[in-house]
């Protein structure tokens, strides 16, 4: 899996690679944020007390930093092609991105369209969720079990109906109400741990927020949604292009090295690339020589989709004719 790119990220309806996670307004920046830290390097040591869990005992995150954070990702735009760009034939790149899919076009999927609205007036860009036949080992990370700890016999939040922990649980989940027990605590002190008085304060935010199916694993719709949770597996969000020309390597493994080779059949795109800054400005991402790395990505084809470095999958534009696919390279350089 490869980090996405952080401009427009806080206009996402959804984030996360398959789309699992509501976004697009402050309270949901903070767990999409908190989240990150939990995952990697905070100090997070929460108490089971007599009527529930206290997830900020011995909590290092810092919420007003991150808070500000966010704000200040909402002002990343994309950055912009340093290099002069032929406007004749990217005009004719936008009409052929502007084709419907069927047509071998992308704004389908990739345009800027309306998302969800979040506490009434954040407006949020679609991020649709679709199977394009990429790399599957994420799904599989999804459903990693662990531990629970002081987690034992605590609600999982959010769960319709409510249910419990046991002696071991899935990670997401443990991270999810790790991530939302703490928002709770911080954001509606003092910091409450009656479990009914917890789930007051879920509904109440999950209220506030558009959200009143909540957060959702992959494979569990939201009843509430216009845009429901995604209810196959291995489907990810086709995120809006704009600085995409900046993003390589691509697909969310990162196991296609630039976008000339993203519109090559699987079984033609680069079986090992090396990792590096140095750019091709003609294939739209990493130059074949590379020098300040010395590490070399081997792919796998569609017969291990599951390798975790597949460069199956998203067949867009394959069927062009080489012309369009230069005009096509030339506006995404725009973008």
């Amino acid at each position: 899996m490869r980090y996405p790119f952080l401009w427009n990220a806080p206009k996402q309806d959804y984030t996360q690679w398959p789309g699992f996670s509501p976004n697009g307004d402050d309270l949901l920046g903070l767990a999409r944020n908190l989240g990150e830290v939990y995952g990697e390097f905070a100090v997070f040591e929460p108490t089971k007390e007599r009527f529930g869990i206290n997830y900020l005992n011995n909590n290092s995150a810092y919420f007003d930093g991150l808070r500000k954070l966010e704000g200040l990702i909402k002002q990343i735009g994309p950055p912009e092609w340093p290099w002069p760009v032929d406007t004749k034939l990217a005009e004719q790149g936008k009409a052929i991105y502007n084709r419907p899919t069927a047509q071998n076009g992308c704004s389908d999927c990739h345009g800027i369209r309306r998302g969800e609205v979040r506490l009434f007036t954040d407006q949020t860009w679609a991020t649709p969720r679709i199977d394009v036949g990429t790399d599957t080992r994420e799904w599989d990370i999804l459903k990693w079990q662990a531990r629970t700890g002081v987690f034992k016999d605590a609600p999982i939040i959010p769960s319709f109906p409510l249910r419990f922990f046991g002696d071991t649980g899935n990670a997401l989940e443990l991270l999810t109400t790790s991530v939302l027990g703490s928002i709770l605590q911080n954001s509606f002190p003092p910091a409450a741990t009656a479990m009914e008085t917890q789930a007051k304060q879920l509904e109440r935010f999950q209220a506030l927020h558009n959200l009143t199916g909540g957060f959702h694993l992959p494979g569990q719709p939201s009843p509430s949604s216009k845009q429901a949770a995604p209810t196959k597996k291995n489907v990810f969000e086709a995120r809006v292009l704009e600085g995409i020309w900046a993003a390589a390597p691509y697909l969310h493994n990162g196991s296609v090295p630039t976008l000339y080779d993203l519109l090559l059949p699987a079984d033609r795109r680069p079986k090992a690339f090396k990792i590096g800054p140095a750019y091709d400005k003609v294939k739209v991402g990493l130059a074949i020589e590379q020098t300040k790395f010395d590490y070399t990505l081997n792919t796998t084809d569609c017969s291990d989709r599951n390798s975790g470095n597949s460069r199956c999958g998203h067949e867009y534009g394959t069927q062009l004719p080489p012309d369009e696919k230069k005009a096509l390279l030339e506006y995404l350089k725009k973008l």
